[in-house]
Parts: C-alpha cells; sequence; structure tokens
C-alpha cells in the first residue's frame, strides 16, 4: 500500500512540475509575432484546459505554410517587385486626395502592386446576373481563363458556366481552375465535381490541399478565400461570391429560404493585369509554373476609373488589407459604410471606426440578421454595445437570407470590396484579395447597392441590445475568446 501511494505521489508530482513546464515554457513562445489579445486568448487556454488549450495550440496556433510554398511565394513577389519598378510611373489623377495616394503607397509596398488609371469597373449585386456574366465573358476567351474560388460546385445555377469552360478548352483556350481543398470538400456534389474535372481538359488543382499520404500538413483552416476570374488578361471579376447555388446546396438552407447576397465586380482595363499576378502566384504555389505569357498581358485602357489590387494573406507581410483598410477609415470625413458578414474586429480596427463616430463621420454598418456560423455570429454581437455606444448606426438585413457581401465606401473618394472580411481571420490567416477603387463613378455605384440594404434593413437601437436576455450576452462575450485565437 505504501508503495502505491509512493508511486502515485510520484507520478502526481511528475504531472505538476510537467504542467508548470509547459505553462512556463509557453509564456516564452505563444506571445512570440502575436498581438497582445491573441497570446492572452491562447495563454488562457492552455491554462484553463491544458490538454485541450495545448493540442489546439499546436494545431491552430501556427500560420506558417511550409518552405517550399513560402520559397516560391518570396521569389514570385522579388520579381512582381522587380517588373513593377521597370514600369513609367505616371501621376495619380487630380481626383485623388494626398490622403488617398498615401494609402495607394502603402499597398503597393506592402503588396507590391501598383494602382493604375483607365479602368471600366462595373459592380453586380444580382447573384444569377453575375454568373451569367462570368460565363458569356468565358464564351468570348481566345486565349486563357484563368478561374479562382474558395467554394466551386458544379450545381444547376454555375452549370452553364463548366459548360463555356468546357466549350472554351475544346476550341483551344488554356482553362486552369483553383479551388480551396477544404472549402470546397465540405459542399454536396463534391465527388461528381471531381469526375467531372477530371474528365474534363480543365486543368485544375486544389489549394492548400491536406493529404496525409503525400506529407501534405498544414494548419487545417487556413484557406485561400480568393474569389476572381480572368479572361485573356482583358476582363476580370472579384468580390466575394463563390462559384456556387446561392443555397450552397443544403437542403437545410432550401427549406429555411435561406439564401446568399454578393456583390462582384466587372473589371476591364489594366486592373485586369494585377489580377492576371494574383492567380499566377497561387498557381506557382501550388504546381511550380510559372505562367510567364499570362503575366506579359497588359490590358488596354477602357474608362476613366483609377484601382489598385490588394493581395493579402500570410504570403504577404504586415496584414496590409487591415492596415489599408484603417487607413481609409481615419482619413474619413464626412461618411463611412461598411457591409460585412463577419464583423470581428481587432482592436485597431475597431478603435478606428468608433474614432471616426467620435469625431462626428456618420457611420453605418450593415451585417445579417440571422447567423450562418454560430461562433463568429456571437463573437461579432459581442461588439455591437461599443459600436453602437460610439454612435455607429447598425442595420440588420433581414433573416433567413445571409448579407455575405464584403465592401465599404469612404466619401464619396474610394470603394472598397473583395474577398476580406472584417475580421482577424480575414487579415492574419486567409489568403484574400481586395479591390480599391478610387473617383467617382464606383462610388456611386456603391451607394446604390447601400441604398438598396438600406431600405430593407431593421435598424438597431442601443435601447433594444441592451434590453436582450442575459443569457445571450454571455454566449456573445464568451465566444468572443475564440475569434483571438488565431
Amino acid at each position: 500500500m505504501l508503495s502505491r501511494m509512493t508511486v502515485a505521489g510520484v507520478m502526481g508530482t511528475s504531472i505538476y512540475v510537467i504542467d508548470l513546464l509547459v505553462k512556463v515554457i509557453a509564456l516564452g513562445v505563444v506571445p512570440k509575432d502575436r498581438r497582445p489579445g491573441t497570446a492572452m486568448a491562447w495563454l488562457l487556454a492552455i491554462f484553463l484546459i491544458p490538454g485541450v488549450g495545448i493540442v489546439g495550440y499546436l494545431l491552430l496556433g501556427q500560420s506558417r505554410l511550409d518552405r517550399r510554398r513560402h520559397a516560391r511565394q518570396r521569389a514570385l513577389n522579388e520579381e512582381v517587385t522587380r517588373y513593377v519598378s521597370t514600369l513609367p510611373k505616371t501621376p495619380h489623377p487630380e481626383s485623388i486626395s494626398p490622403v488617398d495616394a498615401t494609402t495607394i503607397e502603402l499597398n503597393q509596398r506592402l503588396g507590391s502592386l501598383p494602382a493604375v488609371a483607365g479602368n471600366r469597373i462595373d459592380l453586380i449585386s444580382d447573384y444569377g446576373a453575375s454568373i451569367q456574366a462570368m460565363t458569356e465573358a468565358v464564351d468570348g476567351a481566345e486565349h486563357h481563363v484563368d478561374v479562382q474560388f474558395y467554394i466551386t460546385a458544379d450545381d444547376h445555377v454555375t452549370g452553364p458556366f463548366f459548360d463555356a469552360l468546357d466549350r472554351a478548352a475544346a476550341r483551344g483556350v488554356r482553362v486552369r481552375l483553383l479551388l480551396d481543398h477544404l472549402g470546397s470538400r465540405g459542399i454536396p456534389g463534391w465527388r461528381r465535381l471531381v469526375k467531372r474535372l477530371d474528365a474534363s481538359d480543365i486543368a485544375w488543382r486544389r489549394l492548400l490541399p491536406i493529404d496525409l499520404l503525400r506529407g501534405q500538413i498544414r494548419r487545417p483552416d487556413l484557406r485561400n478565400h480568393r474569389k476572381l476570374l480572368v479572361v485573356d488578361g482583358r476582363v476580370g471579376f472579384a468580390g466575394s461570391q463563390n462559384l456556387i447555388e446561392p443555397g450552397y446546396n443544403k437542403p437545410k438552407n432550401h427549406k429555411a429560404g435561406r439564401e446568399w447576397i454578393e456583390l462582384i465586380a466587372r473589371i476591364e482595363g489594366p486592373l485586369v493585369s494585377a489580377l492576371n499576378v494574383v492567380f499566377a502566384s497561387d498557381w506557382n504555389t501550388e504546381t511550380g509554373e510559372l505562367l510567364t505569357s499570362e503575366l506579359a498581358v497588359t490590358a488596354p485602357p477602357a474608362g476613366d476609373v483609377t484601382g489598385q489590387i490588394v493581395p493579402s494573406g500570410p504570403g504577404v507581410d504586415a496584414e496590409n488589407n487591415l492596415r489599408a483598410f484603417t487607413s481609409l477609415i481615419y482619413a474619413a470625413k464626412e461618411r463611412i459604410s461598411i457591409t460585412s458578414p463577419y464583423f470581428v474586429p481587432d482592436e485597431s480596427l475597431l478603435y478606428a471606426v468608433t474614432t471616426a463616430a467620435r469625431r462626428g463621420v456618420a457611420v453605418e454598418l450593415f451585417v445579417s440578421e440571422g447567423k450562418d456560423q454560430f461562433m463568429v455570429y456571437h463573437a461579432q454581437r459581442s461588439y455591437y454595445e461599443a459600436l453602437l455606444r460610439a454612435g455607429v448606426r447598425i442595420y440588420l438585413y433581414p433573416k433567413p437570407t445571409v448579407l455575405h457581401a464584403k465592401h465599404f465606401s469612404i466619401d464619396d473618394e474610394v470603394a472598397v470590396l473583395g474577398s476580406s472580411n472584417m475580421d482577424m481571420r480575414s487579415f492574419a490567416l486567409n489568403y484574400e484579395i481586395s479591390l480599391m477603387l478610387f473617383d467617382g463613378d464606383p462610388v456611386a455605384q456603391m451607394r446604390n447597392v447601400e441604398d438598396q440594404y438600406r431600405a430593407i434593413c431593421r435598424e438597431l437601437s442601443l435601447e433594444e441590445w441592451l434590453a436582450r436576455p442575459k443569457l445571450a450576452a454571455y454566449v456573445d462575450n464568451v465566444l468572443r475568446l475564440t475569434a483571438a485565437l488565431q
């Protein structure tokens, strides 16, 4: 009996020492290169639920990719930077303010791509119309079609688009398709899509694939969240919409009448060349193939809009999309309109938005009334009180519809749209693409979209929010912590 007690005591002491040692090591390792809030959230998880916290950190706490990917990304970034440095520098139009010009310079320093004039932008808010427009563009392709979407599915809405890809490939057009592996794999009809692509002449690859047998192992929640299409380097599309029908092929969504609302831009002009670079970068990372002929295409001027493509993600330094967004928000003078399905800001973005409201800028936020992702939905709600108290007007898009569009406008000067949410995941973990548009027409188009939202939405008041059930408030605050676990 004594020996058993002694053994138990030794084991208990050993466990205590190991637990203490892990916590001491975590104090020095976890905060490295992290925001204090993110580090504190991970440390709380490790300290309060050691086993789960440590496993979670090992699986989800590292955003680094393998060396091969980083090497390819770095080499291509350097190549793009060298190429851009050889281009003649043209002055920005006089309509671009000095403050916006500094944001343009920031974007180029961090993301390599310059702002270019001479573009035409058409914003498409109708889900079916955007698929049709992309289909028509592919049917006119002569040289190459590059397709990249976070979620891709072959269904009754996207079927005509895939038919157009097949027709293009049959007439000798080089057709390439990139889709996020885990983002698309979880959608009903995945096997049917793979079977169709394998039987076609479309060159396709999974983005960020996970395959244990082939040694493809990485943090499982890293995503390539970009959505874009380039046709012949002369016509492009970018925005929030995935390549799938608006109910995401899920019976429960169809039964509830739940559909996604999106915004996508059809682009003509030199800005399409920048989209080429983004696709070529991701294709090169997955395949090692450099799309030299596509990168050599320079689209001719097609309009009078100045724009800039801002790629972001683990392969780009310094969370450049967050820095660009906060720079523009701090520069606002009269009005800020933000639309985001997942508004879970870090401290810097929250301060930028609330500071703008407190200094008299009219700030409005459009979000969904219902939820499609439980944890993010409740984390987002935890910020409503601070926003409302600062004077931000919050508009709830009526459920069951999901307002999935991602865009914002600043005064009458800047419109921004793309794949990036206003959340910490999009700033630090996801590969995203944002389109910044300067000059009047795109801003006016976005204002029309915002007016349509406002006519449909219900405004949330501070009084209503403070009267919500205490249990709901508790859940919101608890899940706010999970947003920082990156």
